[in-house]
């Protein structure tokens, strides 16, 4: 089978690892990229080696799949265009600015029978690919996400920004749809959300405690996992992690009496899996999917709902706390 034809829209921070990586893909024949900014599109051609395409019609003309990775307000007039054609594609987090337009891309996906893959790429970390074979029932997650103040996505709330990426996971993790949130978020550095708080209750009694801050002196990635098997901490950062359960066995009898060493009862598993770059890993995946040889990793629909998810918290915030811009827009 020949190579898929592969191309990027968008050379921006992101988009120039997506042209690093494609290059050496196994399966895709990077054919280029495009960019709106001539002078970005020179500098990534010339470090890359790598063909700028002048427009974005000449682009699609010599591909067949796209990865999108535009500023949010732009993911629905570039991808639809590529599905209107039956290309493949991969739309970088979240999947679009609105649900009007998710739920346009998905119809525009499933109309040409093209393959829509959204660039969740926490999925693909390998803390997370470690922890799960090992995941069986939560019934409590924390997560925390701490960054330093970045310029690029600050236009938008932190929730779309940063805590999308957690809202997926707890999602992936759970399984089931949530039923009730309550959330808190305000402003330090901008005019929008840049501390948030949510807390999500799902169908099947799971509660997911989530935090997100574009105000931190340091970074800081962690996912805590409670279950009826054991605990799971997951650093997200380092993409590493460990679980702790009861010893088979353990004589809880004993445990009354006296104090015990934490070893004599609890044992403790290092998580391991391959390693390898997540983005890397992301787009192995999605130019599987769109060879027909996997099916797609994180679906539109995945998209979707993390999207919708993200809305209502940015909703309740807004209910909270009145005071504070109503402006929710998305940024890639």
């Amino acid at each position: 089978m020949s190579a898929l034809r592969v191309g990027v829209v968008g050379a921006g921070a992101l988009g120039y690892h997506h042209v690093r990586l494609l290059r050496d893909t196994p399966g895709a024949a990077l054919v280029g990229f495009q960019d709106l900014n001539r002078e970005r599109a020179a500098v990534v051609e010339r470090e890359l080696d790598v063909r700028a395409f002048p427009t974005l019609d000449a682009l699609l003309d010599a591909v067949d799949a796209v990865t999108v990775v535009v500023p949010t307000p732009g993911h629905h007039a570039v991808a639809s265009r590529a599905l209107e054609r039956g290309l493949h594609v991969l739309i970088e987090k979240p999947i679009a600015a609105t649900l009007e337009e998710a739920d346009d891309l998905l119809e525009r996906a499933r109309l040409h029978g093209a393959r829509l893959q959204i660039g969740h790429v926490e999925r693909f970390n390998r803390a997370v690919r470690a922890a799960l074979p090992f995941i069986a029932h939560p019934k409590f997650v924390e997560s925390d996400r701490l960054a330093p103040f970045n310029p690029r996505g600050s236009d938008v709330a932190v929730v779309l920004d940063l805590m999308i990426h957690d809202i997926d996971l707890v999602r992936t993790l759970v399984g089931a749809p949530v039923t009730d949130l309550q959330a808190i978020g305000m402003q330090v550095l901008t005019p929008s959300v840049d501390i948030a708080n949510a807390r999500l209750t799902f169908a099947d009694g799971a509660v997911a405690n989530i935090t997100a801050s574009r105000v931190s002196r340091e970074r800081f990635r962690k996912l805590r996992i409670f279950q009826p098997s054991g605990y799971l901490s997951l650093d997200l950062a380092q993409g590493r992690g460990e679980m702790y359960r009861v010893k088979p066995g353990a004589d809880f009898s004993e445990l009354a009496k006296a104090p015990h060493r934490f070893e004599e009862f609890m044992e403790r598993i290092t998580l391991e899996a391959p390693e390898i770059e997540p983005l890397k890993a992301e787009l192995e995946a999605f130019v599987a999917a769109a060879a027909g040889e996997q099916a797609v990793a994180v679906t539109g629909e995945d998209g979707r709902e993390a999207l919708a998810l993200a809305l209502r918290i940015v909703s309740e915030i807004h209910r909270t706390m009145p005071e504070l811009p109503v402006g929710v827009g998305a940024s890639a």
